[in-house]
């Protein structure tokens, strides 16, 4: 029987005027076998049988029609020879070892205006390792189309993949039907009536039998007016028993229950019937337990409707015991007991906090590192349990324990109308979507492994968007935008109607070296493969299953250096791939190398080894990834990019001799989408879980493989991005998109050992026709989302990249955007986002599973969900990283730390090494739902920070331009010691471990040649106390060292060395604009001669110009002169420092670290004397070079009520407590200060401020004289111990105040350290209640105690992890 389309088109032309339809019935059936190959009066039926001997050859102008299944040696079309397949009900099924077409041959089933209605397969079989020669371009088991030959397959049009627009919950549990559930406040016997023949429920009450004797006569008059047939659903939920009367037992009895007579206190129950027949019941009861102990009665019982179908009625009354974990107890004082530790030791040191008997226990070192645990019972005495590493006892670490909460009530009904089965509800008309077709759900979890298969049944009462399947789903799928992010899981057709398919082994044989020591199953699939020259192939409506090989150049779909595919290159149509299936292959799903112009549109890739949308050697532009869907795509052997670390550490036959892998680096970066060449449009796109990655766009300095010569070396790195729009990445490990990184293309040698295509390093920076010398042309990602990504949601790297209204949810970082982290790549580029959305908890909380072991509290409500790395892992939204960055016009929310997890909206890359630059920027920022303690944090020592000790973790800064991060427009945020930025006026941010300042800045590069292991010491001559030691960001392999301060302006600095000082650094002026100047005196050993210069140096065209001499002068003051082309140094011996001005002579680009000119530079030449010592001149260039500290810039004033987005701020505190000297007169000086309203200290003792912490508001003030403190301590007693709970406490000393005796015990209730020894002044940040939150501060000096600093209002305890 024909297709009905296909009887439309005759129908139309039986329709015409009578005169025309003789003349024309001749062009009719023309048309017909024009749109339809099959019908073509010039074939001749063919059906050769099943003989795999026979080596068929459809050549000299022969046109054949497959009408029926066949298996044959092979098949060759060429020199005009077509074989089309007959499209009728009967499958065709075509086993042949491989099918060639060229010179003309042609192969078709289906056309495009025509789809092939009926099934067809061709299945390609053999082994590897049969005694056949394999054909020298194509292999084995393959479909080779040569030059001239055509290959066409047109299935039936069906969706290709669309959404979820309903969530999928384990189990099904809320797919249909109903679902009811209560707990506290709905106590008593709950009844449901349900109509037996639609599976409905009719009506519902609640009868508290607990309360009154007249529930329980009603409810009797309730089950008698039930009419029998209808289906009752009867239970407990907390207590019925109290008042429940005879009457209404022997009712229950006469309905079929044997248990209710008997129900007594708190006695879970639950009861299934079919009213008027007794025998149909089923019923559960159980005692109850205590409020210790869980109890559930549960029951169930099928159905079957009127029409046949089954439901499923099931109903439980629970007594549920939850439990929660405590808190992390530190243990370091462990004793050695064979028996075990007792927890009634830690009770009695953490009374209320730990209980009887946990459930569970975990012990982890002090870094976090987890530790192995066991319960042991001693003579069945006190509970004990017992901490190994490495099958030693512990001698210091962090434990914790699940303990049991008290019994809560919790009663469901549910009816399951989907009886092992489940209705999905989707975005798209999927009417093509039929039963027996095959389905993908993707993951929405961090886990690719949660995407779930299901078959299509049989749905009269489906909508035109929905689908029965087969089965309940075993993991939690998000079908609805959660918190702003569209979390949809996708849903892809697997089955087709045209099929290519590999015929498999049961098992893994070995044809090439490791290939079973990775899998056990087959790999040795069919493959598809276009070459150079060939007439046509177009693609549609296809499946393709166990396809490709583990040996390179064999994938399931693979254009081969085909040149241009579209008009460029004289196809008409142009070259296309759209509606397949490609599914369980075994290397790739879409290969395209060397070849242009080609559309990918609507494919699904899933369950693949290796790169599953791959682009080859470099030179493959203009392709189209259209509306494109790939997951579940895990790693191969192939090449080094495909592997995982166990296969780079075994596969090194392509390296050279000696060769170490290094997974991380060299390997382990297999994507679903792999891009050699950004000029290539990916659009709609979703990458639904890899091993590695989504998106990535790599490398290749010039083109690899045969493609060698193709284009110009850098050509990659700098041709502009193509279109990037609406794409979607998640569940993937390492990120949903990364922009970096480049491949070997050379082959190992001694010099580079690593394997040929190895990950390197790269830079992208894109300008017009890649041409670095044109103007810059930005890399525009646009409407990109990234969710559950392990790692990152992406990482990029350029060059001008630019994000605009991105969505990022929980990924564990949600953006990293990189430059250099030396200098950029490009000079005046900037990575940037803007009007983007990152959430870092959001409400999809993921599925709880036996063994994933990455599952913990959630920052907000501490609820538990899957989490991306590590339960203390410090999730974080944007991380800056290099520079310059612009952040612009985001929204944050649901960032939330816990006490040991340091979640924050904004932070820094973690163990940074490189430069951070000062003009990374935010702007119009937004936080919802993000505690103001949330919102940065630069790091402290501790789990994945490390000793935060490397020189980007300490020069970490970014520019507020207008407050809406710090609530200071313009101020410079920075970490808490970095005294070569901060000021007397900077105001410390204790809960950001960061600072609030104000100034101007730049950075200042430092290179020492010839040394790469000095550790440099550089002081700002104002803070001479506060040095700040770098190591420099080179390994020390290297032949010179850089150290990338960041520094301020117009102030003096000095260099010392930790050896003898560098004979040769230069010092680079990096974001000076003209005129901005630094001083710098550099330790050298007494008895150096210098010869000093000053150069331009053009990174982009490596040119150096020499623009001037220093010259030395004997007088300090002349260093402030200079004149074009000559400068002084001064070298004072005596203390062993060499003193230049450095000052920008040139006009610098906005974000341009160097001039418009080039970079800047100083260069110096030491002839150092012989056997000198350690250049360190701290000890004789202070107090001698000290300066006054001053604020060259003024604080910015704090934004205020209305001014502020949020309804948590910050509360400013200034307090200082000093001794100043006026000649031979003394001044005490002190006050306190709280948003600007200053409370003088007018004598002698202490003042106190206190603060509501809730409100922020100053409740009261006073003070209180040495008399009293010395005398009558009692009276500052009782003044404390009156103040609220939640209270900001502020002191400060005045004058000579009593620093002894028993007031001060009145600090360590507000926070302070115990056993504390005060000084001659005193400031103090206290806080009374039930915690000490980390803003506590105590100063305290002989001279001078300040304290600057914000407190978050309102005061909130962070939960624990």
């Amino acid at each position: 029987m024909r297709a009905s389309g296909r009887h439309d088109v005759s129908l139309k032309i039986v329709l015409a005027t009578g005169c025309l339809l003789l003349a024309n019935f001749s062009g009719a059936s023309s048309a017909v076998a024009t749109e339809c190959p099959d019908q073509s009066p010039e074939l001749q039926p063919w059906s050769p049988g099943h003989n795999r001997d026979y080596q068929v050859h459809i050549g000299h102008g022969r046109k054949l029609l497959l009408t029926s299944s066949a298996t044959v040696h092979s098949i060759t079309i060429s020199g005009g020879g077509k074989l089309v397949i007959k499209d009728h009900h009967e499958h065709i099924v075509l086993r042949t070892r491989y099918i060639l077409i060229d010179d003309g041959g042609e192969l078709h089933a289906g056309s495009a205006l025509c789809p092939f209605e009926g099934n067809f397969s061709i299945v390609l079989y053999g082994r590897a390792d049969e005694n056949i020669l394999p054909d020298p371009y194509y292999g084995l088991k393959y479909i080779g189309v040569d030059k001239g030959g055509t290959l066409e397959l047109h299935g039936q049009k069906k969706l290709s993949w669309t959404f979820l627009n309903k969530t999928l919950h384990p189990g099904g549990m809320q797919e249909g039907g109903y679902f009811f559930e209560r707990s506290w406040g709905h106590r008593g016997v709950i009844v449901h009536v349900i109509d037996a023949k639609l599976g409905t429920v009719v009506h519902s009450d609640r009868f508290d039998t607990y309360r009154s004797k007249k529930e329980s006569e009603r409810l009797v008059q309730y089950l008698n007016a039930v009419p029998d047939g209808r289906i009752l659903s009867v239970a407990v939920n907390d207590e019925g028993s109290r008042n429940l009367d005879d009457t209404a037992r022997k009712a229950m009895t006469k309905l079929g229950s044997k248990h209710f007579l008997h129900l007594g206190f708190r006695h879970p129950w639950s009861f299934i019937t079919v009213k008027g027949n007794p025998s149909s019941s089923v019923e559960d009861h159980i005692e109850y337990h205590g409020h210790k102990g869980s109890a559930a009665a549960r029951v169930f019982k099928l159905f079957q409707t009127e029409h046949g179908e089954h439901f499923n009625v099931s109903s439980s009354s629970e007594w549920v015991q939850d439990v929660e974990w405590t808190e992390w107890f530190d243990h370091d004082k462990v004793p050695q007991s064979k028996g075990g530790e007792k927890i009634s030791d830690l009770r009695a040191a953490y009374p209320g906090k730990i209980c009887n008997r946990p459930i569970d226990i975990q012990a982890t070192t002090m870094d976090g590192v987890a530790l192995s645990t066991e319960v042991v019972y001693k003579n069945g005495q006190d509970y004990r349990f017992a901490c190994y590493t490495r099958g030693r006892a512990c001698r210091s670490y962090r434990v914790r324990f699940l303990c049991g909460k008290p019994v809560r009530p919790k009663l469901t009904v549910s009816i399951d109308t989907n009886v092992n089965s489940t209705i999905l509800s989707l975005v798209d008309n999927v009417r093509s979507w039929r039963p027996g077709d095959t389905l993908v759900v993707a993951s929405t979890d961090y886990s690719m492994y949660q995407a779930e298969e299901f078959r299509v049944l049989p749905c009269k009462a489906c909508t035109s968007t929905q689908v029965k399947v087969a089965g309940k789903p075993q993991y939690l799928h998000i079908g609805e935008e959660i918190d702003g992010v569209d979390m949809r899981a996708e849903v892809g057709l697997l089955t087709r109607n045209i099929v290519v398919m590999g015929e498999m082994e049961d098992r893994c044989y070995p044809y090439t070296n490791h290939i079973c020591d990775f899998f056990d199953f087959d790999t040795f699939g069919g493959h598809i493969k276009f070459a150079l020259g060939f007439k046509a192939a177009h693609l549609e409506g296809v499946e393709l299953k166990y396809m490709g090989q583990q040996l390179v150049g064999q994938y399931p779909i693979h254009f081969h250096l085909a040149g241009d595919l579209d008009e460029q290159g004289g196809y008409d149509p142009p070259t296309y791939i759209r509606d397949l299936s490609i599914h369980h292959t075994f290397s790739r799903c879409i290969t395209v190398h060397g070849s242009n112009g080609l559309l990918i549109k609507d494919v699904v890739g899933y369950n693949s080894l290796g790169h599953c949308f791959f682009t080859e050697d470099g030179p493959e532009e203009r392709n189209t990834f259209d509306h494109c869907l790939g997951l579940l795509v895990k790693s191969g052997t192939l090449l080094p990019s495909d592997r995982d670390s166990r296969m780079c550490k075994v596969i090194t036959e392509d390296s050279y001799p000696g060769y170490i892998p290094k997974p991380r680096q060299d390997c382990n970066a297999v994507s679903t989408f792999w891009m050699a060449n950004p000029n290539n449009n990916l659009i709609n796109c979703a990458a639904a879980g890899s091993e590695e990655t989504g998106f990535w766009f790599i490398f290749h300095h010039v083109p690899t493989g045969p493609s060698v010569g193709m284009y110009s070396p850098g050509y990659s790195e700098h041709i502009p991005l193509g279109k990037f729009y609406n794409n979607r990445a998640h569940s993937n490990y390492r990120a949903g998109m990364i922009i970096d990184n480049g491949v070997k293309t050379t082959e190992a040698s001694a010099k580079d050992k690593r394997p040929f295509l190895s990950i390197i390093s790269a830079r992208y920076s894109p300008h017009q026709d890649a041409d670095p010398l044109k103007p810059r042309e930005p890399a525009i990602i646009r409407h990109f989302t990234a969710y559950k990504n392990q790692d990152h949601g992406a990482w990029l790297r350029g060059g001008d990249v630019w994000l605009d209204s991105c969505r990022f949810a929980d990924n564990g970082i949600g953006l990293t955007l990189a430059s250099g982290g030396t200098f950029p790549y490009d000079d005046g580029s900037k990575q940037e986002i803007k009007n983007s959305l990152f959430v870092g908890e959001s409400g999809n909380v993921g599925t709880e599973m036996m063994d994933n072991r990455i599952w913990g509290p959630g920052g907000l409500d501490h609820s538990g969900r899957t989490l991306p790395i590590g339960q203390n892992f410090p999730i974080r939204g944007i991380q800056f990283y290099d520079g310059p960055i612009n952040i612009q016009n985001c929204t944050f929310r649901k960032f939330a730390a816990l006490e040991g997890r340091h979640t924050s909206a904004l932070a820094f890359r973690l163990n940074n090494a490189w430069q951070s630059c000062p003009h990374n920027n935010v702007t119009n920022i937004a936080f919802e739902d993000v505690p103001i303690t949330s919102r940065v944090f630069f790091g402290e020592p501790g789990p994945w920070f490390n000793q935060l000790d490397m020189d980007g973790d300490k020069t970490s800064v970014f520019h507020d331009l207008d407050g809406s991060v710090s609530e200071y427009p313009g101020s410079y945020l920075t970490k808490d010691d970095n005294w070569l930025v901060r000021h007397p006026d900077c105001i410390n941010v204790p809960d950001w471990r960061g600072a609030i300042c104000s100034g101007r800045y730049a950075q200042m590069y430092i290179q020492a040649y010839k040394s790469s292991n000095l550790r440099m010491k550089i002081i700002k001559n104002d803070f001479p106390s506060h040095p700040l030691y770098l190591e420099g960001a080179l390994t020390r392999s290297t032949h010179y060292q850089q150290y990338q301060p960041v520094i301020t302006l117009q102030k003096g600095y000095t260099i010392h060395w930790d050896q003898t000082a560098p004979a040769e650094l230069a010092i680079w002026l990096i974001n000076f604009n003209k005129g901005d100047w630094i001083r710098v005196g550099l330790c050298y050993p007494r008895g150096t001669t210098f010869s000093i210069l000053s150069d331009v140096h053009n990174r982009l065209l490596k040119q150096t110009s020499k623009t001037g001499t220093f010259v030395r002068t004997l007088q300090m003051d002349k260093v402030e002169q200079s004149y074009p082309g000559r400068s002084h140094y001064y070298w004072d011996e005596d203390s062993g420092l060499l003193f230049l001005k450095l000052k920008a002579q040139n006009e610098r680009e906005k974000f341009a670290f160097c001039s418009m000119k080039g970079c800047e530079r100083i260069k110096i030449k030491a002839l150092l004397p012989r056997n000198a010592g350690i250049s360190d001149c701290t000890a004789t260039a202070y107090p001698r070079f000290t300066e006054r500290a001053i604020v060259d810039v003024p604080m910015p004033r704090k934004l205020f009520g209305a001014q502020l987005k949020t309804k948590d701020h910050f509360l400013e505190v200034k307090m200082e407590s000093s001794r100043q000297h006026f000649f031979h007169l003394r001044n005490d000086f002190a006050y306190i200060e709280v948003d600007g309203r200053r409370y003088p200290c007018s004598e002698d003792g202490i003042q106190i401020v206190v603060i509501d912490g809730s409100r922020g508001h100053v409740v009261s003030h006073g003070s209180f004289r040495n008399a009293i403190l010395q005398g009558i301590p009692w009276q500052l007693f009782n003044y404390v111990a009156a103040i609220p709970d939640n209270s900001i406490v502020l002191m400060a000393s005045k004058g000579r105040y009593i620093t002894r005796g028993p007031w001060t015990r009145v600090l360590e209730k507000l926070g302070a350290d115990k056993g504390l020894k005060l000084k001659e002044k005193m400031a103090f940040v206290g806080f009374k209640g039930s915690f000490r939150p980390i803003w506590v501060t105590l100063e305290t000096e002989d001279h001078k105690a300040k304290i600057f600093q914000v407190v978050p209002i309102p005061v909130v305890r962070k939960k624990k992890l």
